[in-house]
């Protein structure tokens, strides 16, 4: 049976957002996937590197079990307003800016831009999925965007190609996507002191064998074996590939929408919105399995 065929058994579908990364998955309940729509959008996910379900009713515990099925999850990290995570399932992060009746913040990241990023890059082996359910939503503001690196991979000239092949870069690990300082560390102007981790700049992902550039974030970013400057100009060109827009999806919030992204494969942001408005995700993170590897072609 083809795939299209055995969509339309399930009554399921799935739509690309744009030419080169996410696709929307229609006619699932997220919190009743059976094994058959599970390899589906397994499969989707893989050629599609961004998946999105619209109104989907989802308790905590139903998001954590979804979530489950593609891998270990890692627990909420230790942020700027402590441990940000459902009471009683660790693996559940709140990503909000409403605040308590402490005055606190219930979660993380507020109400500002993060800028492009691979979430916890400076890790050996980073996570490999991402997943956003949305519970309140403000009236404008705070997209979430993604990049497609296998895009921004192509769009290179072969020449930068065959400059950058064998290099890796070092992944910092001083800031968070909100720009906080990691709790534990000091912070360092020179990137080459900073702590961090070496990746390949091109990686193969591990399930299709594509070429993917592969940058974590800009800032405090180094080019092993280069000098400061040499580093920086390369980076600098390397940024302007994979952040341009016909790579890119910008995704409108809806409540009940779950948006997932491979974090191999892609890069996100989000724009600030007014922090007078509310926003509140429960996000969930699968755990890496492997090290990036580089792409050997």
């Amino acid at each position: 049976m083809s795939d299209t065929a055995q969509s339309a058994s399930m009554g399921m579908d799935a739509r690309p957002l744009t030419p080169v990364v996410g696709a929307e998955i229609l006619g699932v309940d997220l919190g009743n996937v059976d094994d058959a729509q599970f390899a589906f959008i397994r499969q989707a996910f893989d050629r599609h590197a961004g998946l999105l379900f619209r109104g989907q009713d989802l308790s905590p515990e139903q998001l954590v079990a979804f979530s489950r099925r593609f891998g270990d999850l890692d627990h909420a990290p230790i942020m700027e307003n402590g441990q940000t995570a459902v009471p009683g399932l660790p693996e559940v992060y709140l990503v909000s800016n409403i605040k308590g009746p402490d005055g606190k913040e219930i979660g993380s990241l507020g109400a500002g831009e993060a800028v492009w990023h691979t979430d916890m890059s400076y890790l050996a082996a980073p996570p490999d999925i991402s997943m956003l359910h949305a519970i309140e939503v403000p009236p404008a503001g705070g997209d979430t965007w993604l990049c497609g690196m296998n895009a921004a991979y192509n769009a290179l000239p072969e020449e930068l190609k065959r400059r950058v092949k064998g290099l890796r870069i070092k992944h910092d690990g001083t800031y968070n996507s909100g720009g906080y300082v990691r709790q534990g560390v000091t912070p360092t102007d020179d990137p080459r002191e900073s702590p961090g981790t070496y990746h390949p700049v091109v990686i193969a992902h591990p399930n299709t064998g594509q070429p993917l550039l592969y940058l974590g974030r800009r800032r405090m970013a180094h080019i092993e074996g280069l000098d400061l400057a040499e580093s920086e100009a390369l980076l600098d060109e390397l940024w302007s590939y994979a952040t341009r827009e016909e790579n890119a999806y910008r995704h409108h919030w809806r409540i009940g929408d779950v948006l997932m992204w491979d974090n191999r494969a892609t890069m996100h942001r989000r724009d600030p919105f007014d922090a007078a408005s509310r926003r509140l995700m429960r996000r969930t993170q699968v755990k890496g399995a492997l090290k990036p590897a580089a792409y050997a072609g």
